[in-house]
């Protein structure tokens, strides 16, 4: 069977994504109800770390021991990985080691090369240019609020990140609109999205992309690797922050999103991520589940 690495949004379509989150809610199911589900009996993933992390390991660690499998935690720092070896020679190394990895790094070259070289799939964590794992948790928890997310419409409040790229792929893929508000200096690099993507609208006004909208999403101002920047940012985003007032605007059952960790007071007001249309803490927690259902598919295929 041919390998199927998850490296960005669009490398699957619809109908896996469907199928994923319908075991992720049977999954999540089993959690609750405390059933003993291991279908990852004497499987191991490796996780490779080139940056630091909270959710991304737990939920992956936690998941992949949850199936029955065993996760094997890998830093760079640690690894000949962060002696100079090549990305292809540690793809060909570790992919003969294990069933499974997730590489949570800086360029998405790196985990590109990596995973034209691995024996097994290769999940992307997080890379400077796409968030698809966070996305697909976020999806998931829009569908279990709200219900289906095709043709609502998700306003973006912040730069163009590796979130939002993977947001605009998600668009595409499940028929959703984004609304985008990025301030001057931090807009969408063209070349990260694809040509025929016509699901987006730019707004200059973060206020106006918050209206009628179904669903509210940021993230912090700085992300890892952008540090120096962040005297900078902070001046440029101002007035970019998620307040009750930008709130008022969008749908009065919208939800609010935010990948965590947050700043209150910088990108979002405490009053709305603490507020009752923020699901952040179920959206945190999906990451475990649905990226089970994605370790489960990627590993088995087709189960049941």
């Amino acid at each position: 069977m041919a390998i199927k690495h998850f490296l960005q949004f669009s490398d699957f379509t619809l109908d896996e994504f469907d199928y994923v989150i319908d075991r992720a809610r049977v999954i999540k199911r089993k959690f609750k109800n405390y059933e003993p589900y291991h279908p990852l009996v004497d499987r191991t993933l490796v996780m490779v770390f080139e940056k630091n992390s909270t959710r991304t390991r737990l939920s992956f660690e936690a998941g992949m021991h949850q199936l029955g499998g065993a996760a094997i935690y890998l830093n760079t720092r640690d690894s000949q990985l962060g002696r100079g070896e090549p990305v292809e020679d540690a793809a060909q190394v570790i992919s003969r080691m294990c069933d499974i990895v997730m590489i949570r790094t800086f360029g998405q070259e790196i985990i590109d090369r990596f995973a034209a070289h691995s024996r097994v799939p290769v999940i992307n964590g997080l890379t400077n240019e796409h968030h698809p794992c966070q996305v697909l948790a976020d999806v998931f928890t829009y569908i279990e609020h709200r219900g289906t997310i095709k043709g609502r419409t998700v306003a973006w409040i912040g730069d163009a990140n590796n979130m939002l790229y993977s947001w605009l792929q998600a668009a595409q893929v499940f028929g959703f609109h984004v609304n985008v508000s990025t301030p001057k200096g931090y807009e969408i690099d063209t070349s990260l999205v694809a040509s025929d993507n016509r699901n987006y609208t730019f707004f200059p006004d973060p206020g106006d992309a918050c209206a009628d909208a179904d669903l509210v999403t940021t993230d912090v101002w700085t992300s890892m690797g952008y540090e120096e920047e962040n005297a900078a940012r902070l001046k440029a985003f101002d007035g970019w922050i998620v307040d009750a007032e930008k709130m008022r605007r969008a749908r009065p059952d919208a939800l609010f999103m935010h990948c965590l960790p947050a700043h209150r007071g910088e990108e979002v007001s405490a009053d709305v991520i603490d507020g009752p249309q923020s699901v952040v803490w179920d959206e945190a927690e999906n990451r475990l589940h649905v990226q089970k259902a994605l370790l489960e598919y990627l590993v088995l295929g087709r189960v049941g």
